[in-house]
C-alpha cells in the first residue's frame, strides 16, 4: 500500500478499498492464467509501459516484513538472451529432448513435456525475459530461511503474471537456469548477494482463450486439524 492518498494508478485508497469485485473476471483470471509455452507469439513486441505496469503492479504484493527486497531484470538483448538460453539447455535441455520423446505424447505429461521442450529449444527467441531477484542468500538448508526468502518474491512474480494475462500477454515460471545461476549472474552483473528465483519468457498471447486446468477435489486433498482427515 502507498503512503499517499493516491495509488499507483490514481485511484483514492478509499475508493478502492470500497470497490466491489466482479468475482467472474477475478475468478476467470485466477484460473485460467496458465504456463504459457507454445503459445508465446515470439514475433510481436512487447512494450516497455505494458511491462512497467504489470510490475508495477506485482510490487503490490506482499513480502516478508516489508522489506521490499525484490528487484527486476529484464532481458531484451539478444545476444545475452541467446547466452540465457543456451545456459538453460545446458542445465536442462537434454533431459527435456529425451523426456519428451518417451512419454505417451497423448498424456497430459507428454504434452507438458513436449511444450517445455519446445520452450527450451526457443526461449532465446522471446521478446522479453525477466529474472526476479530477492536480497540475500541461503547459506544453509534451513527450511525457515527458504520459505522466507523466496516467501518475499514468489507472490509478486505470480502477481506479474496475473497482470500479464489481463493484457493479453503469457508467461512461464521457469527454473532450470538457475542450475548454473552463477554463470548467469555474471552475464548479467548480479551481484553476489542477490538470488535469483527464477526465469519469466514474457510474450503476447496467441489468443487469450485459455482454459482451467484439471485438477483434483479440493476435498480429497484438504485436510481438516490431522494429515488425512477430510475436511467433509
Amino acid at each position: 500500500m502507498v503512503c499517499c492518498k493516491k495509488c499507483g494508478f490514481g485511484m483514492d485508497l478509499w475508493e478502492a478499498e470500497r470497490m466491489e469485485f466482479d468475482l467472474t473476471q477475478t475468478d476467470a483470471l485466477l484460473s485460467t492464467t496458465r504456463a504459457v509455452r507454445k503459445r508465446l507469439d515470439l514475433d510481436r513486441e512487447v512494450p516497455d509501459d505494458v511491462l512497467l505496469e504489470c510490475l508495477q503492479l506485482a510490487v503490490q504484493a506482499p513480502t516478508g516484513s516489508n522489506r521490499q527486497g525484490w528487484r527486476w531484470m529484464v532481458v531484451r538483448d539478444t545476444a545475452k538472451k541467446k547466452q540465457l538460453a543456451d545456459i538453460y539447455r545446458r542445465a536442462g535441455g537434454a533431459y527435456l529432448a529425451e523426456a519428451a520423446k518417451t512419454v505417451d505424447a497423448e498424456s497430459q505429461t507428454g504434452r507438458v513435456m513436449d511444450s517445455a521442450n519446445y520452450l527450451a529449444q526457443n526461449l532465446e527467441r522471446v521478446p522479453v525475459m525477466v529474472i526476479p531477484l530477492i536480497i540475500g542468500r541461503l547459506e544453509t538448508a534451513d527450511t525457515n530461511a527458504a520459505a522466507g526468502l523466496f516467501g518475499s518474491i514468489i507472490p509478486a512474480m505470480w502477481s506479474f503474471q496475473l497482470a500479464l494475462r489481463s493484457r493479453g500477454l503469457g508467461s512461464c515460471y521457469t527454473t532450470l537456469h538457475l542450475g548454473h545461476e552463477q554463470e548467469a549472474a555474471e552475464l548479467l552483473g548480479i551481484p553476489e548477494h542477490m538470488s535469483q528465483a527464477g526465469l519469466l519468457p514474457v510474450a503476447y498471447t496467441k489468443g487469450t482463450d485459455f482454459k482451467g486446468a484439471k485438477r483434483d477435489p479440493v476435498e480429497e486433498i484438504t485436510y481438516l486439524d490431522t494429515y488425512k482427515n477430510p475436511i467433509r
